[in-house]
């Protein structure tokens, strides 16, 4: 006997997809998460399953014109950290993590920044390159 289909599932955090209206955004399935396009350039990820829950939140692709070390970054987002579930593969990626007291408020300045077309997020994947 052939099992139902799964339930479409819905990204988590949809305050951030909200705040990104503006941008007319695309949300996609990807690894395990939810990717947030626009246009061929990918901004973030939202992120909320039982597994590395650590790893949890709005994963933050930066530019390639910023470090994931630059102090900027630290300041403006006091809990922004790498993702441990990448295993130091992509480094270009950082996790604002769902777990953290001021969750809402950094993704909510993180959307602020990406409507303003801060230059230092978004990427376009070298898939679509």
């Amino acid at each position: 006997m052939p099992r139902p289909p799964k339930p479409k599932q819905k990204a988590p955090y949809p305050f951030v997809v909200e705040a990104l209206m503006p941008l007319s955004p695309e949300v996609r399935r990807m690894f395990s998460g939810f990717a947030v396009y626009v246009g061929d350039h990918l901004l973030c990820m939202l992120r909320d399953r039982p597994t590395f829950p650590q790893d949890n939140g709005v994963w933050l692709v930066l530019s390639e014109t910023i470090s994931p070390k630059d102090p900027t970054l630290r300041r403006e987002f006091p809990s922004i950290r790498t993702i441990e579930l990448l295993g130091g593969q992509i480094g270009h990626w950082l996790v604002i993590p769902s777990d953290s007291s001021s969750f809402e408020l950094e993704a909510l300045h993180a959307c602020d920044l990406l409507l303003r077309h801060d230059p230092r997020f978004g990427r376009v994947p070298k898939s679509r390159k």
